[in-house]
Protein backbone atom coordinates (compact mmCIF):
# COMPACT_ATOMS: atom_id res chain seq x y z
CA UNK A 1 0.00 0.00 0.00
CA UNK A 2 1.24 3.33 -0.99
CA UNK A 3 1.87 5.55 2.21
CA UNK A 4 0.81 8.68 2.43
CA UNK A 5 0.01 11.64 5.24
CA UNK A 6 -2.76 14.16 5.51
CA UNK A 7 -1.85 16.87 8.16
CA UNK A 8 -5.42 18.70 8.97
CA UNK A 9 -6.76 15.59 7.83
CA UNK A 10 -9.63 15.60 10.78
CA UNK A 11 -10.62 19.15 9.01
CA UNK A 12 -13.22 20.30 6.56
CA UNK A 13 -11.48 19.62 3.78
CA UNK A 14 -8.76 17.52 4.58
CA UNK A 15 -11.30 14.67 5.96
CA UNK A 16 -12.79 14.34 2.48
CA UNK A 17 -9.50 13.84 1.24
CA UNK A 18 -8.93 10.74 3.49
CA UNK A 19 -11.91 9.30 2.67
CA UNK A 20 -11.02 9.17 -0.52
CA UNK A 21 -7.35 8.23 -0.13
CA UNK A 22 -8.62 5.12 1.66
CA UNK A 23 -11.09 4.47 -1.11
CA UNK A 24 -8.33 4.40 -3.55
CA UNK A 25 -6.71 1.76 -0.82
CA UNK A 26 -3.88 3.91 0.50
CA UNK A 27 -2.27 3.64 3.83
CA UNK A 28 -3.18 7.02 5.63
CA UNK A 29 -1.36 8.98 8.70
CA UNK A 30 -3.80 11.89 9.72
CA UNK A 31 -1.84 14.81 11.63
CA UNK A 32 -3.84 17.11 13.57
CA UNK A 33 -4.13 19.07 16.42
CA UNK A 34 -7.78 18.72 17.19
CA UNK A 35 -7.89 22.50 17.38
CA UNK A 36 -10.53 22.93 14.87
CA UNK A 37 -10.58 19.35 13.55
CA UNK A 38 -13.19 16.85 14.48
CA UNK A 39 -13.10 12.85 14.85
CA UNK A 40 -16.70 12.79 13.75
CA UNK A 41 -15.14 13.74 10.26
CA UNK A 42 -13.47 10.79 10.37
CA UNK A 43 -16.24 8.49 11.34
CA UNK A 44 -16.07 6.36 7.85
CA UNK A 45 -12.58 5.37 8.07
CA UNK A 46 -11.30 6.13 11.06
CA UNK A 47 -10.72 1.95 11.71
CA UNK A 48 -8.52 2.10 8.48
CA UNK A 49 -6.54 5.05 9.14
CA UNK A 50 -3.73 5.71 11.61
CA UNK A 51 -4.46 8.93 13.54
CA UNK A 52 -2.06 11.12 15.32
CA UNK A 53 -2.78 14.51 17.51
CA UNK A 54 -0.06 17.11 17.10
CA UNK A 55 0.52 20.54 16.74
CA UNK A 56 2.71 20.85 13.56
CA UNK A 57 4.10 23.97 14.75
CA UNK A 58 5.94 21.95 17.33
CA UNK A 59 8.81 19.57 15.56
CA UNK A 60 9.54 17.72 18.18
CA UNK A 61 8.60 13.57 17.40
CA UNK A 62 7.01 15.00 14.00
CA UNK A 63 9.76 13.96 11.60
CA UNK A 64 9.25 9.92 12.92
CA UNK A 65 5.89 10.00 11.12
CA UNK A 66 7.05 10.60 7.88
CA UNK A 67 9.01 6.75 7.40
CA UNK A 68 8.32 6.10 4.02
CA UNK A 69 5.78 8.31 3.15
CA UNK A 70 5.39 8.66 -0.31
CA UNK A 71 3.04 11.96 -0.68
CA UNK A 72 2.30 14.06 1.48
CA UNK A 73 -0.86 16.15 1.64
CA UNK A 74 -0.06 19.70 3.77
CA UNK A 75 -3.68 21.20 4.59
CA UNK A 76 -3.12 22.01 8.68
CA UNK A 77 -3.31 25.85 8.81
CA UNK A 78 -5.38 28.24 11.04
CA UNK A 79 -8.10 30.37 9.17
CA UNK A 80 -10.43 32.82 8.98
CA UNK A 81 -9.69 36.83 9.03
CA UNK A 82 -10.43 38.25 12.13
CA UNK A 83 -8.81 35.62 14.34
CA UNK A 84 -5.71 36.23 12.04
CA UNK A 85 -5.69 39.70 12.53
CA UNK A 86 -5.70 39.69 15.97
CA UNK A 87 -3.55 36.58 16.88
CA UNK A 88 -0.85 37.44 13.84
CA UNK A 89 2.17 35.45 15.62
CA UNK A 90 -0.50 32.30 16.40
CA UNK A 91 -0.47 32.32 12.34
CA UNK A 92 2.61 32.73 11.66
CA UNK A 93 3.47 29.75 13.87
CA UNK A 94 0.79 27.53 12.55
CA UNK A 95 1.47 28.17 9.03
CA UNK A 96 4.48 29.28 8.40
CA UNK A 97 6.44 27.71 10.91
CA UNK A 98 4.37 24.43 10.86
CA UNK A 99 5.24 24.12 7.11
CA UNK A 100 8.54 24.70 7.68
CA UNK A 101 8.21 21.81 10.13
CA UNK A 102 6.32 19.46 7.63
CA UNK A 103 8.84 20.39 5.28
CA UNK A 104 12.13 19.23 6.78
CA UNK A 105 10.18 16.07 7.68
CA UNK A 106 9.80 15.54 4.20
CA UNK A 107 13.33 16.16 3.28
CA UNK A 108 15.02 14.01 6.23
CA UNK A 109 12.36 11.31 4.97
CA UNK A 110 13.09 11.55 1.44
CA UNK A 111 9.55 11.47 0.41
CA UNK A 112 8.82 12.10 -3.04
CA UNK A 113 5.65 15.03 -3.42
CA UNK A 114 4.11 17.10 -0.83
CA UNK A 115 0.76 19.03 -2.02
CA UNK A 116 0.35 22.27 -0.52
CA UNK A 117 -3.06 23.80 0.43
CA UNK A 118 -2.72 27.32 -0.87
CA UNK A 119 -4.77 30.18 -0.66
CA UNK A 120 -6.68 32.61 -3.67
CA UNK A 121 -6.44 35.12 -0.89
CA UNK A 122 -2.85 35.52 -1.50
CA UNK A 123 -4.06 37.73 -4.53
CA UNK A 124 -5.76 39.93 -2.64
CA UNK A 125 -7.73 42.34 -4.44
CA UNK A 126 -6.70 40.79 -8.23
CA UNK A 127 -6.09 43.54 -10.97
CA UNK A 128 -7.15 40.87 -13.45
CA UNK A 129 -10.75 38.32 -13.89
CA UNK A 130 -10.07 35.33 -14.19
CA UNK A 131 -7.35 35.50 -12.31
CA UNK A 132 -4.14 33.49 -13.33
CA UNK A 133 -1.12 32.10 -11.17
CA UNK A 134 1.09 34.47 -12.63
CA UNK A 135 -1.36 37.62 -11.27
CA UNK A 136 0.16 40.10 -8.82
CA UNK A 137 0.13 38.73 -5.10
CA UNK A 138 -1.10 41.30 -2.97
CA UNK A 139 -2.32 39.50 0.69
CA UNK A 140 -4.71 42.21 2.60
CA UNK A 141 -4.62 40.02 5.92
CA UNK A 142 -2.49 37.56 8.04
CA UNK A 143 -3.41 34.67 7.14
CA UNK A 144 -3.88 35.12 3.67
CA UNK A 145 -0.07 36.48 3.82
CA UNK A 146 1.36 33.27 6.16
CA UNK A 147 -0.44 30.93 3.87
CA UNK A 148 1.53 32.65 0.73
CA UNK A 149 4.44 32.77 3.16
CA UNK A 150 3.77 28.63 3.57
CA UNK A 151 3.99 28.21 0.04
CA UNK A 152 6.97 29.94 -0.63
CA UNK A 153 8.86 27.91 2.02
CA UNK A 154 7.24 24.82 -0.20
CA UNK A 155 8.74 26.49 -3.35
CA UNK A 156 12.47 27.44 -2.04
CA UNK A 157 12.51 24.21 -0.70
CA UNK A 158 12.25 22.53 -4.26
CA UNK A 159 14.70 24.43 -5.44
CA UNK A 160 17.11 23.83 -2.54
CA UNK A 161 16.30 20.28 -1.09
CA UNK A 162 15.02 18.68 -4.55
CA UNK A 163 11.29 18.39 -2.96
CA UNK A 164 8.72 17.71 -5.76
CA UNK A 165 5.67 19.89 -5.38
CA UNK A 166 2.43 21.18 -6.29
CA UNK A 167 0.83 24.31 -4.73
CA UNK A 168 -2.98 24.25 -5.70
CA UNK A 169 -4.54 28.00 -4.48
CA UNK A 170 -7.86 26.99 -3.58
CA UNK A 171 -10.77 29.20 -4.32
CA UNK A 172 -13.96 29.57 -2.22
CA UNK A 173 -14.53 25.82 -0.66
CA UNK A 174 -17.81 24.74 0.59
CA UNK A 175 -19.68 22.19 1.58
CA UNK A 176 -20.21 19.32 4.32
CA UNK A 177 -18.74 19.46 7.46
CA UNK A 178 -17.12 23.19 6.42
CA UNK A 179 -16.97 24.61 10.11
CA UNK A 180 -19.58 25.29 12.43
CA UNK A 181 -17.74 26.75 15.88
CA UNK A 182 -15.75 29.42 16.97
CA UNK A 183 -15.18 32.45 15.03
CA UNK A 184 -17.20 34.50 12.53
CA UNK A 185 -15.88 32.87 8.88
CA UNK A 186 -17.04 31.67 5.69
CA UNK A 187 -20.24 32.55 4.53
CA UNK A 188 -22.25 29.53 3.88
CA UNK A 189 -21.91 28.36 7.38
CA UNK A 190 -23.21 31.75 8.78
CA UNK A 191 -26.21 31.05 5.69
CA UNK A 192 -27.10 27.68 6.77
CA UNK A 193 -27.19 28.16 10.69
CA UNK A 194 -29.01 31.74 10.32
CA UNK A 195 -31.38 29.11 7.66
CA UNK A 196 -31.47 26.52 10.25
CA UNK A 197 -33.01 28.73 12.89
CA UNK A 198 -35.44 30.95 11.12
CA UNK A 199 -33.06 33.78 11.31
CA UNK A 200 -32.60 36.70 8.55
CA UNK A 201 -29.40 35.95 6.50
CA UNK A 202 -26.80 38.65 6.54
CA UNK A 203 -25.61 40.21 3.21
CA UNK A 204 -22.47 42.16 3.31
CA UNK A 205 -22.44 45.03 1.51
CA UNK A 206 -25.30 44.76 -1.42
CA UNK A 207 -24.93 41.14 -2.20
CA UNK A 208 -23.61 41.70 -5.89
CA UNK A 209 -20.27 40.32 -5.12
CA UNK A 210 -19.51 37.53 -6.32
CA UNK A 211 -16.98 34.11 -5.45
CA UNK A 212 -16.03 31.11 -7.54
CA UNK A 213 -17.67 28.39 -4.32
CA UNK A 214 -16.02 25.05 -5.25
CA UNK A 215 -17.21 22.05 -4.10
CA UNK A 216 -14.98 19.91 -1.11
CA UNK A 217 -15.55 17.05 -2.80
CA UNK A 218 -13.96 18.29 -6.31
CA UNK A 219 -11.45 20.00 -3.83
CA UNK A 220 -10.20 16.37 -2.59
CA UNK A 221 -10.50 15.13 -5.72
CA UNK A 222 -7.58 18.01 -7.14
CA UNK A 223 -5.50 17.08 -4.21
CA UNK A 224 -5.91 13.50 -5.01
CA UNK A 225 -5.17 13.68 -9.34
CA UNK A 226 -2.11 16.56 -8.28
CA UNK A 227 -0.23 13.45 -6.10
CA UNK A 228 -0.58 11.45 -8.76
CA UNK A 229 0.69 13.73 -11.77
CA UNK A 230 3.67 13.34 -13.52
CA UNK A 231 4.41 17.28 -13.57
CA UNK A 232 5.77 18.46 -10.24
CA UNK A 233 6.80 21.98 -8.97
CA UNK A 234 3.65 23.67 -10.27
CA UNK A 235 1.35 26.52 -8.84
CA UNK A 236 -2.08 25.63 -9.85
CA UNK A 237 -5.64 27.61 -8.98
CA UNK A 238 -8.40 25.64 -8.06
CA UNK A 239 -12.04 26.92 -8.98
CA UNK A 240 -14.81 26.68 -10.69
CA UNK A 241 -13.71 29.50 -12.93
CA UNK A 242 -18.01 30.57 -12.80
CA UNK A 243 -18.34 33.10 -10.02
CA UNK A 244 -21.98 33.14 -8.28
CA UNK A 245 -23.29 36.87 -6.22
CA UNK A 246 -23.85 36.27 -2.83
CA UNK A 247 -27.87 37.43 -3.53
CA UNK A 248 -27.93 34.34 -6.01
CA UNK A 249 -27.16 32.27 -3.50
CA UNK A 250 -29.86 33.53 -0.91
CA UNK A 251 -32.14 33.43 -3.50
CA UNK A 252 -31.39 29.96 -4.24
CA UNK A 253 -31.92 29.48 -0.54
CA UNK A 254 -35.14 30.96 -0.49
CA UNK A 255 -34.58 32.63 3.01
CA UNK A 256 -35.50 36.36 4.51
CA UNK A 257 -32.12 38.77 4.46
CA UNK A 258 -30.99 41.83 5.10
CA UNK A 259 -27.97 43.95 4.25
CA UNK A 260 -24.49 44.42 6.86
CA UNK A 261 -21.99 46.83 6.43
CA UNK A 262 -19.29 46.40 3.22
CA UNK A 263 -16.33 45.04 4.73
CA UNK A 264 -12.81 46.76 3.53
CA UNK A 265 -10.09 44.18 1.83
CA UNK A 266 -12.84 42.08 0.51
CA UNK A 267 -12.92 42.05 -3.42
CA UNK A 268 -16.28 42.18 -5.14
CA UNK A 269 -15.11 39.45 -7.21
CA UNK A 270 -13.01 36.17 -6.87
CA UNK A 271 -12.89 34.24 -9.98
CA UNK A 272 -10.34 31.82 -11.05
CA UNK A 273 -8.38 30.85 -14.06
CA UNK A 274 -8.92 27.03 -14.78
CA UNK A 275 -6.38 26.78 -17.82
CA UNK A 276 -3.54 25.37 -15.89
CA UNK A 277 -5.78 23.17 -13.66
CA UNK A 278 -7.49 21.64 -16.85
CA UNK A 279 -4.34 21.05 -18.62
CA UNK A 280 -1.66 20.32 -16.01
CA UNK A 281 -3.61 17.78 -13.97
CA UNK A 282 -6.77 17.34 -16.32
CA UNK A 283 -8.53 18.53 -13.39
CA UNK A 284 -12.21 20.08 -13.83
CA UNK A 285 -14.79 20.66 -10.94
CA UNK A 286 -17.90 18.27 -11.19
CA UNK A 287 -20.56 19.79 -8.74
CA UNK A 288 -22.49 22.89 -10.05
CA UNK A 289 -23.59 25.31 -7.09
CA UNK A 290 -26.85 24.46 -7.42
CA UNK A 291 -26.39 20.52 -6.62
CA UNK A 292 -23.45 21.86 -3.69
CA UNK A 293 -26.28 23.93 -2.42
CA UNK A 294 -28.83 21.07 -2.29
CA UNK A 295 -26.62 18.96 -0.76
CA UNK A 296 -26.01 21.36 2.06
CA UNK A 297 -30.17 22.00 2.22
CA UNK A 298 -30.56 17.82 2.30
CA UNK A 299 -28.14 18.03 5.52
CA UNK A 300 -29.05 21.60 7.26
CA UNK A 301 -29.65 20.26 10.73
CA UNK A 302 -25.96 20.03 10.69
CA UNK A 303 -26.20 23.29 11.24
CA UNK A 304 -28.65 23.53 13.45
CA UNK A 305 -26.71 24.20 16.41
CA UNK A 306 -24.35 26.23 15.26
CA UNK A 307 -23.50 29.93 16.32
CA UNK A 308 -25.96 32.15 14.80
CA UNK A 309 -24.61 35.35 13.84
CA UNK A 310 -26.93 38.58 13.91
CA UNK A 311 -26.23 41.80 12.49
CA UNK A 312 -25.35 43.22 16.12
CA UNK A 313 -22.99 40.64 17.11
CA UNK A 314 -21.32 40.55 13.37
CA UNK A 315 -20.91 44.23 13.86
CA UNK A 316 -18.85 43.44 17.59
CA UNK A 317 -16.92 40.86 16.16
CA UNK A 318 -15.38 42.43 13.46
CA UNK A 319 -14.29 45.47 14.66
CA UNK A 320 -10.45 44.80 14.26
CA UNK A 321 -11.21 44.42 10.92
CA UNK A 322 -12.59 47.50 10.15
CA UNK A 323 -9.72 49.34 12.11
CA UNK A 324 -7.09 47.47 10.59
CA UNK A 325 -8.19 47.04 7.01
CA UNK A 326 -9.65 50.39 6.56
Amino acid sequence: MIKCIVTGGAGFIGSHLVEKLVKKKYSVIVIDDFSTGQIKNLAKVKDKIKIVKHDISKSKNLDKYFHQVKYVFHLAAKADIVPSIEQPKEYFNTNVLGTLNILEACKLNKVKKIIYAASSSSYGIAKEYPTSEQSIISPQYPYALTKYMGEELVVHWSKVYKLNYISLRLFNVYGLRARTTGAYGAMFGVFLAQKSNNKPLTVVGNGKQSRDFTYVTDIADAFFVAALSKKNNEIINIGTGKPTSVIEIVKKLKSKYQFIKKRPGEPDITHSSTSKAKKILKWKYKISISEGIQIMLNNINLWKNAPIWTKSKISKSTKSWFKYLK
